[in-house]
């Protein structure tokens, strides 16, 4: 029997929860035959930190929906999440069923280990034998009750020119995240979107922020990615800094300035001199990850960070900029403007010194703080 599965998110892997059920399946039956792939981005960072890159295929970045649709070749399908509540957790799964348009059978495992953790089964109305024998031994084996999807799904709507969005399970205070990119904060726990021509133009229930508004651009509300709160609640106690090594004095100087989580696409196959983050956001993502590949950077950054990532971390010697009298953005473009002119400098201390040296130049005032 060949069984694919999409493990989603840092938590269902930092839990020890995926190897578990892995090993639940492979004890069920000693032939059947699993193929893994992991849908979404932080979590190819906890699958480094755990060390299941020879189990888990991240060798793409891939939405789970997409992960989903490349795996339909196999008999059953799984879906492995831990969302952040029961809500957030079904309407994950329905919004990644229903957009990867597979046909077969998926199971999704959801919050295993929690209370209110759940089995729900999608794209059927009654078992056959496999199914049935993969549900029962999960349920009983992880303690879940198989139950239908409390969701109400999407939550998409259109009046006149505007779109209107609402997300599930929002906490008070949490960052509001689209395709990786901070657009605003939580007021309420009833939090809804709008956008107008494909811009975003409020929140109700929250506060906008408008600088990443403008780095999001023109959206499709209806299927952009949103994410909120921390992006890795429970970092692997197994993290490794450091775990591959990228660095070289003889390779590119890479910029980052929206979306850090992208940052695993653009350092593929790539030798790495240098990293420049610009803002607190992407600073502070692209450190956490590049401390896996001994990849040090130097952040332009302004001070407006969001707590999106709990303990991050940063390999020792990055440099980070706190600009006291500008937009780090306006820097960044600067920066990158002045720095494409130049010749290659050849490592990271003199891309620092020279970096220092156009913003002295420039009359702009920072703060250096070594890590």
């Amino acid at each position: 029997m060949n069984v694919g599965i999409v493990v989603h998110g840092p938590e269902i892997i930092d839990s020890g929860f995926a190897e578990k059920i892995f090993a639940i399946l492979k004890n069920l039956d000693e032939n059947i035959n699993l193929q893994m792939r992991l849908g979404g981005t932080i979590g190819r960072v906890a699958v480094i930190d755990n060390s299941l890159e020879d189990i888990i295929d991240i060798s793409e970045k891939l939405v789970p929906s997409k992960s989903l649709k490349k795996l339909e070749n196999n008999d059953i399908l799984i879906l492995l999440n831990y969302g952040k509540s029961k809500i957030t957790g079904h309407t994950f799964g329905k919004i990644v069923v229903e957009r990867s348009n597979v046909k077969k059978p998926v199971i999704q495992i959801e919050r295993p280990g929690e209370a209110d953790g759940t089995i729900i089964l999608w794209n059927t109305t009654k078992y056959d034998e496999k199914l049935g024998n993969i549900v029962s031994e999960i349920s009983d084996k992880l303690n879940l009750n198989v139950e239908e999807c409390i969701s109400k799904g999407l939550n998409f709507w259109v009046e006149g020119s505007k779109s209107f969005r609402k997300i599930n399970g929002v906490d008070i205070n949490e960052s509001i995240m689209l395709n990786g990119i901070i657009i605003g904060r939580s007021s309420q726990n009833d939090v809804t979107i709008v956008s107008e021509n494909g811009h975003i133009v409020d929140i109700i229930g929250g506060t906008v922020k408008w600088h990443g508004v403008e780095k999001l651009g023109n959206i499709d509300l209806e299927k952009v990615v949103v994410k909120t709160g921390l992006l890795r609640r429970h970092p692997s106690k197994n993290q490794k800094i450091a775990k591959y090594n990228l660095n070289s004095n003889l390779g590119e100087v890479l910029f980052v300035n929206h979306a850090g989580e992208d940052v695993l696409e653009t350092i593929k196959n790539k030798k790495i001199c240098a990293v420049i983050t610009v803002g607190d956001d992407t600073t502070t993502i692209c450190g956490d990850i590049l401390s896996r590949f001994g990849v040090k950077i130097i952040g332009i950054t302004d001070g407006d960070r969001d707590d999106i990532l709990k303990n991050p971390s940063i390999l020792s010697g990055s440099v980070i900029f706190l600009i006291k009298n500008q937009k780090d953005d306006d820097v960044g473009e600067l920066l990158e403007r002045e720095l494409d002119n130049s010749e290659k400098l050849g490592n990271f201390e003199k891309y620092v010194e020279t970096i220092k040296q156009i913003m002295k130049k420039e009359c702009i005032e920072f703060e250096e703080i070594i890590h």
